[in-house]
């Protein structure tokens, strides 16, 4: 037997322990114009567990359709259980954590909650430049700066059509979301075939990640880092790898980097696009392996 791997677009992905299904995330029904997962939320028949990062639209929509069908305890924030909760989901199902706790998800599957960080959005969006692109500033800026920021260019730049704009705007408007993160969550599963590093948006408090040491790792890799509560001064590349160096998995696979939400984000997972993340990688992990997965793919990580 084994663990395998879906990737099921954004940051969602299925994770198959034997026989046990957990779901990471839920985010499977996107835009019409989003490329094609190949499933949808109420196609899902069968899921054990579900982790949710936080409550954003595309990590927590889908997440009460598949906690419906299928009965899934939900490990996930307290804002989350709040929505889930509102959506129908029945509260015996949801675990709300802050950080700290260790659930139980089977006899053998053990998930410890940890403290994260939200990628800086205020700074510009998803779609504020590739993977090899250096931004530095916005450092010890107050909230109400930082709105501030948000509000002079929302979109980082952009200039979508406005018909693929109102297509999005109408999604997020009917999908399940909350306008707060609730307090984003990283998480450490524990398998009898090693253990699974899972965070759905690309920050860390360093003090927590430096001290993991997991078999296997998904990292976030969309937007401006958050390090420690403050935008990176580098690149998205300098960030994954900062990750794989603090994490040291023996594998990896990143997470939140496809054209999950068009027009705001592009692809990627593009030859060009991973290419200066696996120049980092190459300096500061060489011995590391990072798998490149697609849609549905169930690809096995640990045996």
């Amino acid at each position: 037997m084994a663990v395998t791997l879906d990737w099921l677009g954004c940051a969602t992905f299925r994770l198959q322990v034997d026989d046990f299904v957990i779901f990471l995330d839920g985010y499977i029904d996107r835009v019409p114009s989003a490329p094609p997962v190949g499933i949808s939320a109420a196609e899902v028949d069968r899921a054990d567990a579900i982790l949710v990062g936080h409550a954003h639209f595309d990590h927590i929509a889908g997440v009460e359709v598949i906690a419906r069908n299928t009965g899934a305890r939900v490990v996930c924030s307290t804002e989350s259980a709040r929505m889930l909760a509102g959506a129908g989901v029945d509260e015996q199902q949801l675990l709300p954590s802050q950080g700290g706790e260790r659930h139980r998800l089977s006899d053998d599957i053990v998930v410890t909650t940890y403290p994260s960080l939200h990628s800086c959005v205020w700074v510009g969006g998803v779609s504020a430049g590739g993977a090899d692109s250096v931004a530095t500033g916005h450092l010890g800026l107050t909230e109400d700066d930082r709105a501030a920021v948000r509000a002079e260019n929302p979109l980082g730049g952009s200039a979508p059509d406005p018909e693929l704009l109102a297509q999005m705007q109408q999604h997020i408007a009917s999908s399940l979301h909350s306008d707060h993160t609730g307090g984003a969550l990283a998480y450490l599963i524990e398998t009898p075939y090693g253990s699974i590093f899972y965070h759905d948006t690309s920050g860390c408090w360093t003090g927590v990640v430096r001290d993991l040491r997991p078999d296997f790792a998904i990292v976030a890799m969309a937007g401006r880092a958050n390090i420690d509560g403050e935008p990176i001064q580098g690149s998205l590349a300098q960030y994954v790898g900062r990750m794989a160096d603090m994490l040291r998995p023996q594998r990896m696979v990143l997470g939140h980097h496809d054209d999950w939400m068009p027009p705001v984000t592009g692809d990627g997972t593009s030859e060009e696009s991973m290419a200066p993340v696996r120049a980092e990688l190459a300096r500061i992990a060489p011995r590391m392996e990072l798998l490149e997965v697609g849609y549905l793919e169930g690809t096995t990580i640990l045996d």
